[in-house]
């Protein structure tokens, strides 16, 4: 009956069909009822005929009372799912259920929020982490995320934290302290930290498995602001061989101690993290091993993509990474510098330049790019040092392709992998003198700091302001 009792303006619409088939309805039962009636009256089993139709009539009308219960209790079918709002709703207009339009602005209940990072030591028993979850609740504190660490004797967790923007941490630490925390440490957080830890892990180990100088990286964004140190395993067979004690112990699968994690890294050197301010939980423990186990399984890697580049005289350089493949080529480099570049760059004895380069081209310890002329000779490199946690640039440019821009283009990327790598700052150790460094510092368009300190200089650029782009200059590459 929907297409024949269809409403206009809140009244039923009626049809001429519906008159003509009612009139129809009712000439046939006047016809049937005139039928009935003169069998019955001249019928012989005309009595019978009456008490089946009682009876009929009987189990048709318990039958439709049946249906109807039944039917008043099902479901509303798929195209009525709608609620419809009561008569005095409809009447009174939409304002009840006015939505924000583009000339109309809702007002804000919305506060400004801050986000925190805290970790808390509770007991291990029911009950102990949700006194906690109501005393962040009462104080509109909203828990984002939540990691549980599992001690012999208690429950480290961590969480990350919405609160209004004028609920300070030390309020929040008291507050978790009434509710039976205790240990608790708070900073704050940033976007970065909204991401899950096991994607946040899997990431960390994808940048690891590409490029081995990202493992101290790794291990720094896994566990926080923390230092991190290498022990070559050289150093520690010489001290033996020489009958002192060794400086770190030797190693089969880590230490934990406390602020302290000893790990053995991939060249059997010995991987030492320190944090201070806050205990390692044996869950970061197990993940700082596991990512190292990762990096030692892989072996020496680099990217091996490179940047070919012109200079303004019209020669062809590359720029590409390097590693301790690279020994001879840059052994060779030095032969051809001056020793007043040298002194510049290595602020030492000239002769043992060539001493420094196992460590300087470590992937273990940092970043190392070379530029390259077209006959494949080395004439300038470049270094991004992890130095705790700081990070030291340093360039060496061969005096004959000194003065063409080599220096900056070299330190720009370095810039750039320091940016990419979460570093706030980076520092270059120079002589005072060192008018071509001190330029290509000042080229890079950063906030810069200067100490000068008997001779030396330490220039200090930060890039807490320098955007990161989705690729690293050197990473638009062409293949060797």
């Amino acid at each position: 009956m929907s297409d024949v009792t269809r409403t206009k303006h809140g009244r039923p619409v009626h049809h001429w069909r519906r008159d003509v088939v009612e009139l129809a309805a009712l000439f046939t039962a006047v016809a049937v009822a005139d039928a009935v009636a003169n069998m019955v009256g001249h019928g012989p089993d005309g009595p019978g005929l009456l008490v089946v139709s009682a009876v009929v009539l009987l189990a048709t009308a318990g039958f439709h009372i049946w249906w109807a219960r039944r039917h008043d209790h099902a479901p509303p079918p798929a195209h009525d799912t709608v609620a419809r709002p009561p008569a005095d709703a409809e009447q009174a207009g939409r304002t009840t259920t006015t939505t924000t339009t583009d000339n109309a602005v809702a007002p804000a209940t919305a506060t400004e929020t801050t986000l925190w990072r805290m970790r808390t030591t509770v007991r291990d028993e029911p009950g102990s982490l949700a006194a906690l979850c109501v005393t962040l609740a009462e104080r509109r504190v909203d828990i984002l995320s939540l990691q549980a660490h599992p001690l012999a004797e208690g429950t480290v967790d961590e969480f990350l934290l919405r609160a209004p923007a004028d609920l300070a941490g030390a309020e929040i630490t008291r507050s978790i302290a009434r509710a039976g925390g205790t240990g608790t440490w708070i900073e704050r957080a940033d976007a970065h930290d909204l991401v899950d830890a096991p994607t946040r892990i899997l990431g960390l180990a994808t940048r690891t498995a590409l490029d081995a100088a990202e493992l101290p990286l790794a291990l720094r964004h896994l566990l926080g602001r923390c230092t991190i140190r290498s022990l070559p395993a050289a150093a520690r067979t010489e001290s033996r061989r020489d009958g002192s004690a060794p400086s770190e112990p030797t190693l089969v699968d880590g230490v934990l101690d406390g602020t302290v994690l000893r790990l053995k890294g991939p060249d059997g050197e010995v991987i030492t993290v320190e944090r201070p301010y806050l205990p390692f939980t044996p869950t970061e423990f197990a993940r700082a091993r596991a990512l190292v186990e990762l990096d030692t399984r892989l072996g020496p890697r680099i990217p091996r993509s490179q940047d070919v580049l012109t200079l303004p005289e019209g020669n062809s350089i590359t720029v590409r990474r390097a590693d301790t493949d690279d020994i001879e080529a840059a052994k060779a480099m030095h032969e051809r510098c001056s020793p007043a570049t040298l002194d510049k760059r290595y602020h030492g004895p000239v002769h043992d330049a060539d001493r420094y380069l196992n460590h300087l081209l470590s992937p273990r310890f940092g970043r190392t790019l070379a530029v390259r002329t077209a006959s494949g000779r080395i004439v300038g490199i470049g270094h991004l040092l992890w130095d705790g946690d700081e990070t030291e640039v340093a360039l060496l440019v061969e005096d004959e392709w000194q003065r063409r821009g080599i220096g900056g283009q070299l330190l720009g990327r370095l810039v750039t992998m320091a940016v990419e790598a979460g570093c706030e700052s980076v520092y270059a150790v120079t002589r005072a003198s060192n008018t071509g460094m001190v330029a290509a510092m000042r080229g890079l368009g950063l906030p810069l700091d200067y100490q000068i300190e008997e001779g030396t200089l330490v220039i200090t650029a930060r890039l807490d302001a320098t955007p990161v782009g989705s690729r690293l200059p050197y990473d638009h590459a062409q293949r060797p």
